[in-house]
């Protein structure tokens, strides 16, 4: 297909990110994001590689300049190479700039040089405390390890790591300054988020939020961050740190706020789960199914829903948590699209 205009939605928002999860499964069990015992999707319901290949080069084709691999953890499935190394091959060419992985570094040390071979410079991996007693009761796994060991064998494989931490009351509040200082330590940024509302877990939601704008004003008064004009194709506001004892080189700090602040008006992002369905906003459960044209590898129909889907992208999202609100404002968990 030839001269496809790029995709985007009705509020002229265009789209060049897309985040794919090639599975719902995980190793772990993160109290904010599922419960204990999760019903995953039949394997059979789970798009193959070569589906997957198919609908992110329809993407290229539209536009999209960034995929970010996530899950549920991809690296947990099987073969996952696969796919990492035919998306690579477009690195570079019909302006697709870059391919990226959401994870939590348990499988990482198998899975590190790979990554790098096939053309990933950059890995996000969630990491919420550096305590193992509270990693256990956090992720109901003893795994700290593991992922410590993952972070390793990404930086030795040279790939530029960014930490993902979730705030988190009576988890790991008092302890993101600490965090801070590790990953600048090591060379890595790091963001911290506000837990969204995404699914049903077995704690309240509201007895886990912390609102991240007070908590911003305090670690810009420690660590004297000043506002920095970096920017990625994500929703983070950055903050840079001067050079320091810890932060030898300057090291900057992001701040994700779907609560306290909504990041919505420069949305960039779609999200495809791994069974096909499209959703054009996180916070929101409208959906189109491209299952159909995906398996039939039908462009032509593939595309006319993408334009469909992107018609009906909403404005924003809706997130609330309070004690008055406890519903999730999707039932979906995080696991089923990714971050």
């Amino acid at each position: 297909m030839t001269d496809l205009a790029p995709l985007q939605d009705s509020f002229g928002r265009r789209i060049s990110y897309l985040r794919l999860s090639v599975t719902d499964r995980c190793d772990l069990r993160c109290q904010y994001c599922m419960a204990e015992k999760m019903q995953f999707l039949p394997k059979a319901e789970v798009l193959s590689y070569e589906e997957m290949q198919f609908l992110c080069e329809a993407f290229m084709r539209r536009g999209v300049s960034k995929i970010r691999i996530s899950g549920g953890e991809p690296l947990v499935r099987k073969d996952i190479m696969k796919l990492m190394q035919g998306l690579g091959q477009h690195i570079g060419s019909g302006g697709f700039e870059e391919l990226t992985l959401t994870s939590n570094a348990t499988q990482m040390p198998t899975h590190a040089a790979a990554l790098a071979d096939c053309g990933v410079k950059r890995v996000n991996i969630s990491l919420d405390t550096l305590n193992r007693d509270a990693f256990l009761r956090l992720t109901r796994r003893d795994a700290l390890h593991q992922t410590l060991a993952g972070i390793d064998a990404a930086q030795a494989a040279g790939l530029q790591v960014k930490i993902n931490t979730v705030a988190l009351k009576n988890y790991n509040e008092a302890e993101i300054p600490t965090l801070i200082d590790w990953a600048h330590r090591r060379g890595m940024d790091i963001s911290i988020i506000e837990t969204m509302p995404m699914g049903f877990i077995d704690e309240d939601r509201f007895d886990q939020y912390v609102p991240l704008l007070p908590l911003r004003e305090k670690l810009i008064e420690r660590f004297s961050l000043t506002a920095s004009s970096h920017r990625t194709a994500g929703p983070a506001t950055y903050f840079d740190r001067p050079a320091s004892q810890h932060n030898d080189a300057g090291r900057r700090v992001g701040f994700i706020t779907p609560l306290t602040h909504n990041f919505c008006a420069n949305c960039n992002r779609v999200r495809v789960t791994c069974t096909g369905e499209i959703y054009t906003c996180l916070g929101q459960d409208g959906k189109m199914d491209l299952r159909a044209a995906i398996k039939s590898f039908d462009e032509t129909l593939l595309q006319q829903q993408l334009d469909a889907a992107l018609i009906a992208k909403p404005k924003g999202h809706d997130f609330d948590i309070s004690e008055t609100q406890q519903n999730p404002a999707t039932a979906r968990h995080m696991s089923v699209t990714g971050g």
